[in-house]
């Protein structure tokens, strides 16, 4: 367990390390062009204050994190001891066994995948990153080729990278520091971003293996959450903008409050110490809040140099001035950054999610957007060379290219759906 943490954190640095220095040397590169070219003497020393003014908003933000954060980690602790995750598990593997048909019925791999994803959908991912790894590595050994990438393994890693989520709590939270009003307002796009995503990868593995996707259950399952999904979206649609927003938090409200109680009466029938599980879950989120300052100020601070030298400024207005070509509506071009960052870099996109909240505010449309963005998929690049570097798989096959095409639709998503709700 140890190698293999050890595997995740080098390869999230590396690819982390190249986005950060890229950011720097942009910056410098730009404010050295305004200087001599524009004559703006004071750019350096605007760039030298950025770093200043971000370093502090970075760790004002980690430290007022602790305290949602402890809470929400507390209630999914609560939810795990209580076996809401098997709950989840024994629910969706009817289905499953449908979308993996070169697995026999009972394989150990089962087990692993459907307890990985559904704490991915619970929010848990200190949980889930261990239960994919433990997945990969059954997979593995009924893998006949352990240098390639197995059809099962493929499928099972673009839906990680879907990023299906039921409860965002790390972006509520960031909401929450940021001052916005009803930090859970963009729950219900962030969920139906996340489906999009998640129903495009799952449909182009099928096409590429060939998976009967007419099959009773699969055709059942599939058509149940897109009529219902379609509905959602009906509704959106036929409402006034303010009606869909108030609706949205107000759902948003009820759904999480069902879960918190849901997790409690569960802890109850399970007769665990429910206030003790709390604690516990609250002390890994106090952990984690203060564990990810160093993570949050690094990412600001390029992100800081990179705004002070206009280069964000220049890379915005170069995007806007393309999809007006188009005569398409520009007001969600600053929330690209963020959707160009989230395949490649988890922290990176959190980094540029947050500074797009600092600067447009988080109840404003681009601050709303960001935050369905960040929570419409999951980081591509990393989970594959993570999960496939934990079992040394070298051909990777397609996997890349439909993990690809379940981030662009989520995307995609994710900008229709903040119109729909929020503009």
């Amino acid at each position: 367990m140890l190698r293999r943490k050890l595997i995740v954190e080098s390869i999230g640095i590396m690819i982390l390390n190249y986005i950060w220095i890229g950011l720097i040397l942009i910056a410098v590169i730009v404010g050295i062009v305004q200087f001599f070219a524009f004559g703006q003497t004071d750019i350096f020393s605007e760039i030298l204050n950025s770093t200043f003014s971000s370093a502090k908003s970075g760790f004002e933000i980690s430290l007022g994190l602790t305290g949602v954060l402890s809470l929400w980690m507390g209630i999914m602790k609560i939810g795990e001891q209580a076996g809401v995750i098997n709950q989840f598990s024994r629910v969706v593997s009817p289905f499953f066994t449908r979308i993996f048909p070169e697995l026999p019925k009972g394989h150990p791999a089962f087990g692993s995948m459907l307890m990985n994803i559904s704490a991915t959908m619970l929010g848990i991912d200190n949980a889930a990153t261990p239960l994919g790894l433990q997945a990969m590595k059954e997979l593995q050994e009924s893998n006949s080729d352990k240098t390639k990438a197995s059809n099962s393994m493929i499928m099972f890693l673009v839906l990680v990278t879907s990023g299906l989520t039921l409860v965002p709590v790390s972006i509520m939270t960031y909401r929450a520091q940021l001052g916005a009003a009803n930090p859970a307002d963009v729950f219900l796009p962030i969920l139906l971003a996340t489906y999009f995503a998640a129903m495009a990868g799952l449909i182009s593995v099928a096409i590429a293996q060939k998976i009967n996707l007419l099959d009773k259950v699969v055709l059942g399952t599939l058509g149940g959450i897109t009529v219902f999904v379609g509905l959602i979206i009906w509704g959106a649609l036929s409402l006034p903008q303010e009606t869909v927003s108030k609706w949205s938090g107000i759902i948003a409200a009820v759904l999480l409050l069902a879960v918190i109680v849901w997790f409690v009466v569960a802890g109850m029938v399970r007769k665990i110490n429910v206030y003790d599980a709390f604690i516990e879950g609250a002390k890994d989120g106090f952990k984690t809040a203060v564990g990810i300052i160093p993570y949050l100020i690094a990412i600001l601070v390029a992100v800081g140099m990179f705004r002070a030298s206009g280069a964000m400024d220049l890379l915005v207005r170069g995007m806007a001035w393309l999809f007006a070509l188009c005569g398409l509506n520009t007001d969600f071009v600053p929330a690209l950054p963020t959707a160009l960052m989230r395949p490649l870099s988890g922290s990176g996109a959190r980094g540029l999610m947050v500074d797009a909240m600092m600067q447009y505010g988080a109840d404003s449309f681009v601050g709303r957007l960001v935050s369905i963005v960040q929570g419409s998929t999951d980081t591509t690049f990393y989970i594959l060379a993570v999960y496939f570097g934990s079992v040394k798989i070298k051909d990777t096959r397609y996997a890349v290219v439909c993990g690809l095409i379940a981030d662009f639709f989520g995307i995609v998503a994710a900008i229709a759906l903040g119109y729909i709700f929020f503009h």
